[in-house]
C-alpha cells in the first residue's frame, strides 16, 4: 500500500519538540496509511517505537545569516522527500512551502503556535522600529499566503478571534498534557494536600523570562521562606536572553532554598516532568500582558494533570480553569500576602474528586486523527 508522506517542519523548534514530535508526530504515526517525517533544529533524535523519520537539518545562531540559508536547506529537503502533506510550525517556512506546493501539489497546513504579530508589537524584546516592521511583514506574509493554505491548526482557542486570516479553515489543538509512556496518571483526582512536614517545594518550569514572571517567583519564595523555612523554589528551564540569566544568578546567589536546573542550556522535557512530579506547588506568575493573558501555557495542563496545586497570577481567563479543577488560587505576584498564601496552601484540599480527563492530549489526538482521516488519507 502506498502511504501518504507527511512532513512536520519547523525552523527553530528541535526535532524532538514536545508538540511536533510527542503530540502531533506520535499521534499521526498511528494512522497506518501515513508515513511521518519531522524536520527541525538539530537535537538528539528521540528513541521511539513509532515509525517516524527525523531530519535535524537546521543548526544556526538565532540571529545570523544561517537563518536565511536554512530556507534553502528546507527547499532542498522537501523536493527530495516529495511529501504529499506538509504541516509547518512557523511563518518562516510559508513561502518555501508554497513554492513547493505550486510546483508539486500537496496539502499545506499551518500549525499556528504563536500570534507573532501580537508578540512582536506588545513585547519589548527588540527596538521599536524593528519590532514594528517585523510584525507588519509577518502579518502581511500570513495574510497573502492564507488563501493558498489548505487548513490551520491553532494551539490556542484565542487565535480564532485574534487571527483574521484563518477564516473558517481551522482546528483548535491545544497543548494539552501528554505523559511519557512510562507515566500512568489518573484521569480523576482524589485530592491533594500540602504535606504537614518537610519542605514545600515551589516550581517554576519552562522558559525563564521576565515576562513569564521569573523575578516575581523569586521574590515570592523569598517572602514565604522568611516566614517558614520549609518553602523552597526549583527553577528548571532555559533562558533565551543571557542578560536575564545573569540577573537570575545574582538574585539566587547565597540562597540555598532556591535551586536552578538548566538556565543557559536546554533541559529535556522528561526532566521538567520529573520536577513537576516531585514538586508541591506550581507557579504561573505570568505578567498580565496582551500576548499572554488569553493563552493557556503548556505547563498549566502539565500541572493540572499531576494534580499539582497552583498559584496563578490574577487573570479571569485562567481563574475559570483553576476554579473548575479546584487546582489552587490566584494571587497578586506583584504584591503578595505571604501569610495568607501559606494559610491557604496548608489548610485547603485541592483537586477533590475532580475529573481531569479534559487536560490530557487524548481529546486533541482524537480531533486530529478524525480530521486527517477525512482529509488526507
Amino acid at each position: 500500500m502506498n502511504k501518504t508522506r507527511l512532513l512536520l517542519a519547523s525552523l527553530l523548534k528541535p526535532v524532538n519538540d514536545s508538540r511536533s514530535f510527542e503530540k502531533l508526530g506520535l499521534s499521526i504515526s498511528k494512522l497506518p496509511s501515513v508515513e511521518v517525517h519531522i524536520c527541525g533544529y538539530k537535537a538528539a533524535t528521540p528513541t521511539t517505537k513509532a515509525k517516524i523519520f527525523f531530519h535535524p537539518v537546521f543548526n544556526f545562531p538565532r540571529l545570523s545569516w544561517g537563518r536565511i540559508m536554512a530556507q534553502f536547506k528546507y527547499l532542498k529537503l522537501i523536493f527530495h522527500l516529495k511529501p504529499q502533506v506538509i504541516i509547518i510550525g512557523t511563518h518562516e517556512l510559508l513561502i518555501c512551502s508554497l513554492i513547493y506546493k505550486a510546483l508539486k501539489s500537496c496539502s499545506l497546513i499551518y500549525d499556528v503556535q504563536e500570534n507573532y504579530y501580537l508578540n512582536l508589537t506588545s513585547q519589548k524584546v527588540y527596538a521599536p522600529i524593528i519590532r514594528k516592521v517585523a510584525a507588519k511583514f509577518i502579518r502581511l506574509v500570513e495574510t497573502l499566503t492564507a488563501p493558498f493554505i489548505n487548513f490551520f491548526f491553532l494551539a490556542e482557542e484565542s487565535y480564532v478571534q485574534e487571527l483574521p486570516f484563518i477564516r473558517h479553515k481551522y482546528l483548535v489543538l491545544q497543548n494539552k498534557y501528554k505523559p511519557a509512556p512510562h507515566f500512568t496518571l489518573p484521569q480523576k483526582s482524589t485530592g491533594t494536600k500540602i504535606p504537614s512536614s518537610g519542605n514545600i517545594n515551589l516550581l517554576y518550569s519552562g522558559t525563564i523570562s521576565e515576562l513569564y514572571g521569573i523575578f516575581e517567583a523569586i521574590r515570592l519564595v523569598d517572602a514565604l521562606n522568611q516566614i517558614s523555612p520549609r518553602y523552597t523554589l526549583t527553577i528548571i528551564g532555559y533562558w533565551p536572553q543571557a542578560a536575564i540569566g545573569q540577573q537570575v544568578k545574582k538574585l539566587i546567589r547565597n540562597k540555598p532554598y532556591i535551586s536552578l536546573f538548566g538556565g543557559d542550556i536546554l533541559v529535556a522535557h522528561a526532566q521538567i516532568l520529573q520536577a513537576i512530579a516531585t514538586a508541591q506547588v506550581g507557579l504561573l506568575p505570568y505578567h498580565l500582558h496582551p500576548s499572554l493573558e488569553r493563552c493557556l501555557p503548556t505547563k498549566l495542563f502539565e500541572y493540572l494533570a499531576h494534580s499539582l496545586p497552583i498559584l496563578v497570577q490574577e487573570n479571569p481567563y485562567w481563574e475559570k480553569i483553576i476554579t473548575k479543577h479546584q487546582a489552587g488560587f490566584s494571587i497578586n505576584f506583584n504584591n503578595p500576602d505571604p501569610t495568607a498564601i501559606i494559610r491557604n496552601l496548608e489548610q485547603n484540599t485541592f483537586y477533590h474528586n475532580i475529573d481531569l480527563s479534559n487536560v490530557f492530549w487524548n481529546s486533541e489526538e482524537d480531533k486530529l486523527l478524525q480530521f486527517l482521516s477525512a482529509n488526507i488519507t
